[in-house]
Parts: C-alpha cells; sequence; structure tokens
C-alpha cells in the first residue's frame, strides 16, 4: 500500500513528463513563443526581448524585441515543429523544447544572440548565450533590460501586434522586391544574424541591396 502511495504521488506530481510530443504547422508570436498547430508554446530555456522592448545602441534606440518576432517568424513560420512538453506557465501555455528538423529553435536564438537563458536552462544554453555574449552577437552588443524587468515596468508589453505576412518569393519575382518588414541598416540586420538577406526574405529591402543584385548586407569585399 505504502509504495502504492508513492507511486501515486510521483506521478501527480510529474505532469509535464507524462504528456506527449506533438507536432505541427508553426507561426511566431514573438521572440520566444510559437503556436504549434492550435497549442500556444512558450518555448523552454529563453527569454527573448518583448516585443515593444528596445536595446539601446550608441545613442539610437534598437527594436531588439521586434527582430527577435522576425527572427523567429523566419525560422519557424509555416513549418512542422516537433515539441517536447517541460512544463506548463502561469498563462496555461505549454512549455516545450521545439525543433525544425533538426533545428533547435532555442538554441538558435540564443546563438543569433536574440535571447536570453534562464536559470532552468540547459547547460548547452548558458555556452551557447555566453559565445554570444563574448562575440557581442544581438542584445549582447547593446545596453538592454533583462525581458523579465521589461515586463515587470511594461504590464502590458505582452501585447504583439498582428504579425505581417510572411513573404515568400513568387516565381518571376523581381529583385529589389520589398519584403513586409526590412531592416533600417545592415548593421541591424547583422547583429540579428539575419545577413546575408535574399530578395522576398524578411527583412529584406531595396535600401539595403547596394549592387541591386537581390542580396542585401552582403560580406565585405576587399578591394
Amino acid at each position: 500500500m505504502k509504495l502504492l502511495a508513492v507511486a501515486v504521488l510521483s506521478v501527480a506530481l510529474t505532469p509535464a513528463a507524462q504528456a506527449q510530443d506533438f507536432a505541427g504547422t508553426a507561426r511566431a508570436v514573438d521572440g520566444d513563443t510559437v503556436v504549434v498547430g492550435e497549442r500556444r508554446v512558450r518555448v523552454f530555456g529563453i527569454d527573448a526581448p518583448e516585443y515593444r522592448q528596445t536595446c539601446k545602441v550608441g545613442w539610437s534606440n534598437w527594436s531588439c524585441g521586434a527582430d527577435a518576432a522576425t527572427a523567429m517568424r523566419a525560422m519557424v513560420d509555416g513549418r512542422q515543429l516537433s515539441c517536447t512538453p517541460v512544463d506548463r506557465d502561469v498563462y496555461g501555455r505549454t512549455v516545450a523544447t521545439c525543433r525544425a528538423g533538426s533545428t533547435d529553435v532555442a538554441a538558435a536564438m540564443l546563438a543569433k544572440g536574440l535571447a536570453i537563458a534562464l536559470d532552468n536552462a540547459p547547460g548547452d544554453y548558458a555556452a551557447l548565450a555566453g559565445q554570444s555574449k563574448s562575440r557581442q552577437a544581438g542584445i549582447w552588443a547593446s545596453e538592454f533590460e533583462t525581458p523579465a524587468a521589461y515586463r515587470a515596468a511594461h504590464p502590458r508589453s505582452d501585447a504583439v501586434p498582428a504579425a505581417p505576412a510572411r513573404a515568400v518569393p513568387a516565381a518571376g519575382r523581381a529583385p529589389g522586391t520589398a519584403a513586409a518588414f526590412a531592416y533600417r541598416n545592415c548593421a541591424q540586420a547583422r547583429a540579428a544574424g539575419a545577413a546575408p538577406i535574399r530578395a522576398g526574405q524578411p527583412g529584406y529591402g531595396p535600401h539595403l541591396d547596394r549592387d541591386g543584385d537581390g542580396i542585401a548586407c552582403e560580406p565585405y569585399r576587399g578591394r
């Protein structure tokens, strides 16, 4: 009887461990939240800047939250995501690790420098965040509040505008056609880990494509 009680208690304390993996076509809500099928999912182990959050680069404000959302959209929108539940948050969302093919989306956001690793994140996530910080990728090249501090100061910061339709290159689309979202400059695109950007991809704009070849923010070439 005692053994049975222990077994029942163990099951009650670990509901996430009993949950089944799930998959579905995804779309991003922001830099750390996605919708998989019809399920809203908080990506486990990371915290990305809130959509309306800005980071300070020199004397300018950079829309780091919007760019984090754009990076997540470019990675997951319209793709099949496979997720493993870990927990459920205070808002009732499933907290899960998710992959787009072989890509761990949380790890990818950390590698781009567009999220911080949470205290409960796996060690390899913390290592990725440390590497991005060392090379000053993404938000690490700026002054920024932690997303948690920003949320505390801006209680309504989770209100995210409707995402623009993801630009999908159409047959015969002419180079130089702008996508729904465009980076202000190539420095911003490189900080977001998005460069180079081809015509039709999120973040592309003709003003970034100086030579008009349909590829913006290409690597610098020596003379």
